[in-house]
């Protein structure tokens, strides 16, 4: 097992109620993608799937922090709030992936930026007078229902690459 159950962070589940169940499971991906993270090197967090694929951890971590602040901000809040690396105008359109290199710096700024855009989301769910909130979204309304699901589907999708490239890095697997 990655951790032992009684160091593993997560919840098992128990959530009561609509909008606990929404956060509670978004937590619980949130806390696997910093689980597959731990504990490893810049390198290693650098570290690519397979040729040709860019896909790497500390890729996931920026990816992470765009799409936080993608649908937190922009759609949410309509804020004017510029992508911090992927699908910007003026440049690469996977510099979330492609500009993870094996630098501490980049490495810290990833991780604060994540935990910046995770931080502002948190606000934002836990002051929203109900579910049923309305943000604007690639030309439709979205409910922040749908927001939560949202991230729910897309850490778990990416937390599956992240066991994967874990599993390459050291061998650890599971959870």
């Amino acid at each position: 097992m990655f951790l032992s159950p009684d160091e593993d962070p997560r919840t098992d589940g128990g959530f009561r109620g609509e909008r606990e169940v929404l956060v509670g499971y978004l937590e619980d991906q949130r806390k696997t993608l910093v689980m597959k993270c731990a504990d490893l090197t810049p390198e290693q967090l650098n570290r690519r799937a397979v040729e040709p694929s860019n896909l790497s951890l500390l890729g996931l971590v920026r990816h992470m922090a765009d799409v936080e602040r993608g649908w937190f901000r922009r759609v949410m809040v309509e804020e004017e709030a510029p992508p911090l690396w992927r699908r910007r105008p003026d440049g690469d359109p996977d510099e979330d992936f492609n500009g993870a290199v094996a630098d501490p710096a980049v490495v810290a700024e990833a991780w604060q930026r994540w935990e910046e855009e995770v931080a502002f989301a948190r606000r934002f769910v836990a002051d929203a007078p109900d579910l049923g909130v309305i943000g604007r979204g690639r030309g439709r309304n979205v409910e922040l229902r749908e927001v939560l699901v949202h991230m729910i589907e897309e850490y778990a999708r990416h937390n599956g690459h992240a066991d994967f490239l874990r599993e390459r890095i050291d061998g650890r697997v599971g959870q």
